[in-house]
């Protein structure tokens, strides 16, 4: 009796130590929520400086809340004369530590990076580094605009623009 008594206690201890909290976490999902201005599916074109001059892009986006609106998927390919130019996902969620935004990108390469990001004036900010920013907001015609910006010195130059309509 007091072996599977034993076991008994081992299997609850066991089940309720990687049982996980179904709790929303309420912070968070109050700070993703602020972002769904961008959730949707999205379709348009762009544009971006390389060496090689402007290249023109036609671009979808399928954006989506995830775990009860604590998190949002975003999935982007970009198409030039056919043949994919860009193709990424990406999964964006709230830092309760830092007070800020959390962008994680991924690449078919298998690259992947987190970067720091930021709600300003209704515009989501996120920045590959120190010297680079991408700002997506919606416009007066609730059209996605996107600019993409580098620093040098002290003043920011557009290097990408895209401008999706909702589908």
């Amino acid at each position: 009796m007091k072996s599977v008594l034993s076991i008994l206690l081992t299997v609850f201890i066991s089940f309720h130590s990687f049982s996980q909290s179904s709790k929303t976490d309420s912070i968070s999902k109050s700070k993703i929520t602020e972002l769904s201005f961008m959730v949707g599916n999205w379709k348009g074109t762009g544009w971006m400086m390389g060496q090689g001059g402007k290249s023109n892009f036609e671009q979808t986006e399928k954006i989506e809340f995830k775990l009860d609106s604590t998190a949002i998927l975003i999935e982007g390919v970009g198409k030039s004369n056919g043949k994919v130019v860009h193709n990424a996902l990406a999964i964006l969620t709230y830092n309760k530590a830092e007070d800020n935004y959390t962008f994680r990108s991924y690449l078919p390469s298998g690259l992947n990076a987190e970067f720091k990001a930021e709600l300003k004036d209704n515009k989501l900010y996120w920045y590959p580094n120190e010297n680079v920013r991408y700002i997506i907001w919606l416009n007066e015609s609730g059209q996605w605009l996107e600019k993409g910006e580098y620093k040098r010195e002290d003043n920011w130059h557009q290097f990408f623009e895209m401008t999706l309509d909702p589908e």
